[in-house]
């Protein structure tokens, strides 16, 4: 059985202040019990029964982040990485507009493919792209860094 639901974008709207506050009050508790690298265990009280639940390294890297936006008053998006996207939604994650995604895809900087007239970009294949640009980005300041230091008495020194 195939979940479809899964590889869509999960869409959240900005946190109330109770959220937030919550958030908040859990990130504080939470982070005095999360290791770089391990496991975590949490006790779950409902009103008939307890569990204990594990969540694995990844996940609780992932529901800090979450609650830590939450209590910038941020709404969070989560993509699974084989998600396959419209060009808005590639072009949103990008922080680009739609005509300027369309032509890296015409110029084959980010690979696609068309459902009848519509393109449809990989999560994977947006992600890849932008890591390149990052570290692209990178090298480039560095280099500033390096220029301005040889100038000398640009404030670098």
């Amino acid at each position: 059985m195939k979940m479809v639901a899964a590889a869509l974008p999960k869409r959240q709207n900005p946190p109330t202040e109770q959220d937030s506050m919550t958030a908040r009050a859990s990130v504080q508790t939470l982070s005095r019990y999360t290791r770089k690298d391990q496991s975590l265990r949490l006790c779950v009280v409902d009103v008939d029964d307890d569990a204990v639940i594990v969540l694995p390294p990844a996940a609780v890297d992932l529901l800090m982040l979450i609650l830590k936006t939450m209590t910038a008053g941020q709404a969070l998006t989560l993509i699974p990485q084989h998600a396959e996207l419209t060009t808005v939604q590639a072009a949103e994650v990008l922080n680009v507009s739609r005509p300027f995604l369309i032509k890296l895809l015409d110029e084959g900087k980010i690979p696609y493919r068309k459902v009848g007239r519509h393109r449809r970009v990989l999560m994977e294949d947006v992600m890849t792209y932008k890591e390149a640009i990052d570290q692209r980005r990178e090298a480039i300041l560095d280099q500033l860094v390096a220029d301005a230091q040889e100038q000398g008495g640009m404030g670098y020194d």
